[in-house]
């Protein structure tokens, strides 16, 4: 991934992977899709849990996929963190099987190659200035 034209292609392949995944998620959360309240329940968590988790799925899919925005993006891509690190372990905590537990761990993989192949992010590490500081040539 040394070149500018290969970071973009992976950039927007996760990007555009977890934003998908997330706002299906996120629709499916505020429809109340029965598995998803069934799920919900089994984990222990009351059912308007779900409109909660899908306006901040939602919220965060616009977020990231919005030109500039760079501390939004930031606050975005750690919320979704938060929440597909949460869905991990309740899943772990529950019993339930490998593939409940893996299924937002790999999302997640998804999230975090977005969030660290962002051109802004780039040029910050690159040019090894504190994060959050736009370096500019």
């Amino acid at each position: 991934m040394t070149t500018t034209r290969g970071r973009k292609f992976f950039y927007w392949l996760n990007t555009v992977q977890a934003a998908f995944a997330l706002a299906a998620l996120g629709a499916s959360d505020l429809v109340r899709v029965p598995a998803v309240t069934e799920g919900l329940a089994h984990l222990g968590y009351p059912a308007y849990f779900a409109t909660i988790l899908g306006v901040w799925k939602l919220l965060g899919v616009a977020a990231i996929l919005a030109p500039g925005l760079p501390r939004l993006k930031e606050w975005a891509y750690a919320g979704m963190f938060f929440v597909l690190t949460g869905a991990a372990v309740s899943h772990a905590a529950s019993g339930d099987p490998a593939g409940k537990i893996l299924f937002p761990l790999m999302l997640l993989g998804s999230v975090i190659g977005s969030w660290a192949l962002q051109a802004a992010r780039g040029a910050t590490v690159a040019a090894g200035a504190p994060a959050g500081v736009r370096v500019t040539a």
